[in-house]
Formats: structure tokens, sequence, C-alpha cells
């Protein structure tokens, strides 16, 4: 069932924080990887590459959660837990780019030769938070 992100935290959906993103790899064990993330108002969206770990598992198991701790203040923090509802390549590129531009203020530079990406977005169920 979605929740939505109280308003206390949003401002945390619009840092320039990494989050750290926890998916379920096969044998049940826990993944968690840092990634950039925007927010489209309802979804948290990240991005991959096809392939990847974090692919892999999210698209076997869409269960997930994300972290964002605040840049100015570590003790403050909004944890996520919910569901890839979307999984897309359809304007993959432009969101990396965009998510980019967000934390480095220039296209993405770090493309690799035949590399597909992937936009995923989360819908929140579940929030917890301190600070």
């Amino acid at each position: 069932m979605p929740t939505t992100i109280p308003d206390k935290y949003r401002d945390l959906l619009d840092a320039k924080s990494f989050a750290s993103l926890g998916t379920v790899m096969p044998d049940g064990s826990p993944q968690v990887t840092p990634v950039w993330f925007d927010w489209d108002g309802k979804h948290i969206r990240i991005n991959s590459a096809r392939g990847r770990a974090k692919d892999k598992n999210m698209r076997r198991d869409p269960r997930v959660s994300i972290t964002i701790l605040d840049p100015d203040n570590p003790y403050r923090y909004l944890e996520v837990r919910g569901r890839i509802v979307n999984i897309t390549e359809d304007g993959a590129d432009a969101h990396i780019d965009a998510l980019s531009q967000k934390y480095l203020g220039k296209p993405y530079p770090f493309r690799r030769p035949g590399e597909v990406r992937v936009s995923y977005d989360i819908d929140p169920e579940k929030t917890s938070f301190m600070g």
C-alpha cells in the first residue's frame, strides 16, 4: 500500500546527497549500493545499467529500501521501503543525464560502450525517519 513522504523530510528528496539502495540477492542476502536519485512527486527514481547486480535483483524481486542522509546533519535521515513499479529503458539515457546534472553539473560522463541505461520507479510503502 503506497504511503506519502512526511512533509518534514521532503527536502531530502531534492537534496544533492547520495542514497543507499538496498536490494535482495538471489540467496536472500542484502546488497546495498550508493545511488543518485530524484523524485517525481510520487516515486523515487533511480538509474542503473542493464545487467548490473542491482538491475538483476530489482527485476527478480521488486522489494527495495532506500535511505537518504541529510547532507548537513547525518543524524537526520529518511528511509523508504517500497517496490519497483516501473522498469524502463525508454528515456533512461535522458534520466541519467538529468541526474548527472544534479550531482555533477554536466551530462553523464561515465558511459561505457554498449551500456544500456535503465530507469526504475520506487513506490513508497513505508517510511522511517529520524532527526
